[in-house]
């Protein structure tokens, strides 16, 4: 079922959110050569701690941190490690969210590990647009499809391939909610927006095959040709005015 949220709904969304994206900027900027995904994992949840929230990864499902931090061919659900030490060119997947009044905030960026090679930067790049091309497609009244195609037709126009077997989905007082939101499909099919709906778009974009796999751990997903994947995501609103980004720093 799709809770569709009250302003005041939005409002605690609104801090949940905000603190995620805070999170996630901060971890960002300690994506550096010589540090260990586990030391970037600490400085997120002592961040979030320290600002009153929950980090609602932590648990979820059983799993062992505050962020999924996955790098290069790693597609998503990379768990923090003291042995995962960055390098220079590596690019750095780091997706975590914060539970603040009983609402849930989840976004994503994928981060340069010093100078990165220019193909890596140009799916970085296309990842991110791919997301803004969702969220300006997430109109009241249209439909997820709306938003799936915006991805999926962004992404393969510049050459990349899209994660199927993941997806976006609507975020609130669960951290995953109904609806699913693919980044492939058809405009003007699937469910309808509406005000009130509170989505997370989450483009995960391959720079090989969209094709993935889970690894022994349970948790981390590697691209199966082990070429470069990145991931960018937004927790949105959808309002009668248009799409509101909630997670700004």
């Amino acid at each position: 079922m799709i809770a569709l949220k009250t302003s005041q709904e939005l409002s605690y969304m609104k801090a949940a959110c905000a603190l995620s994206a805070q999170a996630l900027q901060i971890a960002g900027e300690a994506v550096k050569p010589g540090v260990s995904t586990w030391e970037i994992d600490k400085i997120a949840h002592d961040y979030i701690v320290k600002h009153g929230g929950t980090p609602n990864f932590l648990g979820y499902g059983g799993y062992p941190a505050t962020a999924c931090i996955s790098v290069n061919h790693q597609v998503i659900h990379g768990i923090p490690s003291k042995h995962v030490i960055l390098r220079e060119g590596d690019i750095v997947s780091i997706d975590l969210g914060a539970r603040l009044h009983g609402y849930n905030g989840d976004n994503a960026a994928t981060f340069a590990c010093g100078a990165v090679s220019p193909e890596a930067q140009r799916l970085m790049d296309v990842t991110e647009q791919a997301l803004y091309k969702g969220i300006e497609a997430a109109v009241s009244g249209g439909r997820i499809g709306d938003i799936s195609a915006a991805v999926q037709q962004h992404a393969e126009a510049a050459g990349f391939s899209v994660v199927r077997q993941f997806v976006g989905h609507g975020v609130g007082t669960q951290l995953h909610e109904d609806p699913e939101v693919p980044n492939y499909g058809r405009a003007g099919h699937g469910i309808r927006l509406n005000p009130g709906m509170t989505l997370a778009i989450e483009p995960m974009i391959n720079m090989g095959t969209p094709n993935v796999r889970t690894l022994s751990d349970g948790w981390t997903v590697e691209t199966l040709d082990r070429k470069l994947s990145a991931h960018f995501e937004h927790t949105i609103a959808i309002t009668a005015g248009g799409p509101v980004i909630l997670t700004r720093p």
